[in-house]
């Protein structure tokens, strides 16, 4: 009976785990050949392989198709490699693909943040924290990040006079860290000089996936209904992001201080007690979206708070180091980078918000880096009602989570001519128009595009101008052309061994200030 018992639980078990896996058969779509419990996922669990890399695989394997059909574990995605139809998922038919779906039972207080957050929750936070990222908002951060830029300088300088080499994916972390915690939440954390800072600690281990994580996000998936209550996000991280919003609170006596940073935002909807706005899905008879209300409590405050820094720090970091990278082997490129700060600082005497919004070259640079290396090489939505994508026979059901590989599709020829160089010449303005549609979105697109787009692009130009207007950026004796993605990172791209590189200080510079 024992042996009998044994073999009917393996039965069940393999059927619950391949339940799925003729659904994209008979949808009628090519799809990555599954294997039972892991999907196509099995590389990716393993971390032998990023999420962004296995998407580009996928991509690659089926150029001929707008869409292709995959599992993760038992779940159905569908990876949508046509911009048109891009359109549609981020767009046009946005109401259908409104999810991300990632907080899968809502149970983890941490994942009601802006970024993960679905629904009537995330429409009434966006509506709320958008006021944060204003014009005159960044405006009035501006002379605290330029703060960090000069303690940047200064770890900068200290490396090219000792002719030291330097891992510029840590230093950008450092600075950006730096940033996003004065500017934010009003705490000098000094990363730039103190690696063991809270923050800096913080954001390391945020990132850092070890084995008690990946096992958890492995369980989630494989059995998401028995691991249910299984957080990502490990206690140490939940205490250390709780302890520090609650000193920042105190400090402040859980009261906006007149600061206007991200912190006081938080707390002017907090003292509101609940903050309302449109609903996402429920209206009336006329078809009037109806008003509904979110209560701001300590725990949904604090999970906003974590996602502003998480977001804000790394994102920034991985762009500006992999962008250093390319300026020191692309010379001619930087050398007119430097020509373009040079005479931009000679007009304004200094680097101010409107100097920096004016290097028009550097920012086609940050552009380029972007289409090559987007921090975050996908996108994740989920079906929220029964679609047939337009000119098409397909149709998917509720709940199919739909991947759009953005560092393949950046990367594919189709688009972007010689794809492998860095051309920043490929966005001048007068070649927009000549770019297909929706196949450069590393911000993403449409309503729930990234709601701190201006700021990352402010930080990290500060940034790169302040290093520029100075030093020359070249390869060190680690350094290499062809970076490496670290595949035990989950979302975030990282470089495996970092980015080594050198800084040269500057001579007869035109501006010298």
């Amino acid at each position: 009976m024992f042996v009998v018992a044994v073999i009917v639980i393996c039965i069940l078990l393999y059927i619950q785990g391949t339940k799925n896996f003729r659904y994209w058969e008979k949808k009628g779509i090519q799809y990555c050949k599954p294997i039972p419990f892991f999907g196509n996922s099995l590389r990716k669990y393993l971390r032998k392989i990023s999420p962004t890399d296995q998407l580009a695989e996928i991509y690659r394997n089926f150029p001929d198709q707008k869409c292709v059909g995959c599992f993760e574990s038992n779940h159905r995605s569908l990876v949508v490699r046509d911009p048109q139809l891009i359109k549609h998922v981020l767009v046009s038919d946005f109401l259908h693909f409104y999810p991300k779906g990632m907080n899968m039972h809502e149970t983890e207080p941490l994942m009601n943040n802006l970024f993960s957050a679905d629904g009537d929750l995330w429409k009434i936070l966006r509506q709320n924290m958008s006021v944060a990222f204003t014009t005159g908002k960044l405006k009035a951060m501006f002379p605290v990040l330029l703060d960090q830029a000069k303690r940047l300088d200064e770890i900068v300088l200290q490396c090219s006079e000792n002719d030291k080499e330097i891992d510029v994916r840590d230093l950008m972390a450092r600075y950006t860290t730096d940033a996003i915690a004065a500017c934010g939440f009003g705490v000098d954390t000094n990363s730039l000089n103190d690696d063991a800072s809270i923050f800096r600690k913080l954001g390391k281990r945020i990132f850092n996936v070890n084995f008690r994580d990946y096992l958890v996000f492995v369980l989630k998936f494989l059995a998401s209904d028995t691991f249910k209550y299984f957080n990502f996000f490990a206690p140490e991280v939940e205490n250390k992001i709780y302890g520090i919003v609650n000193s920042i609170k105190e400090a402040r006596n859980d009261k906006p201080i007149g600061r206007k940073d991200f912190m006081d935002i938080l707390l002017e909807m907090k003292n509101k007690k609940t903050i309302v706005g449109e609903s996402l899905t429920k209206r009336d008879e006329n078809g009037v979206p109806q008003k509904c209300e979110v209560t701001i409590d300590n725990e949904l405050l604090t999970a906003q708070a974590f996602i502003l820094f998480g977001a804000g720090y790394e994102t920034s970091a991985a762009s500006m180091s992999f962008i250093l990278n390319q300026l020191a082997y692309n010379k001619e490129i930087q050398e007119k980078c430097q020509r373009e700060i040079d005479t931009v600082l000679e007009k304004h005497g200094n680097i101010c918000y409107e100097s920096v919004t004016e290097m028009k070259y550097l920012e086609m640079v940050f552009k380029e880096g972007l289409r090559m290396y987007p921090p975050i090489g996908f996108l994740i939505r989920k079906c929220a009602s029964k679609y047939t994508f337009p000119g098409t026979n397909l149709t998917i059901d509720k709940g199919v989570v739909v991947l759009i590989p953005l560092q393949a599709m950046q990367n594919d020829e189709k688009y972007f001519e010689d794809p492998d160089k860095f051309i920043p010449e490929r966005f001048h303005p007068d070649k927009a128009k000549d770019m297909k549609q929706f196949s450069f979105l590393p911000f993403g697109a449409g309503p729930r595009a990234c709601i701190g787009q201006r700021f990352g692009i402010l930080e990290s130009l500060t940034g790169l101008a302040t290093i520029l207007s100075k030093y020359t950026v070249v390869p060190s004796m680690n350094s290499k052309r062809k970076l490496m993605t670290d595949p035990t990172i989950a979302l975030v791209q990282n470089i495996k061994g970092g980015i080594p590189l050198k800084f040269m200080k500057r001579d007869n510079i035109a501006f010298a200030g």
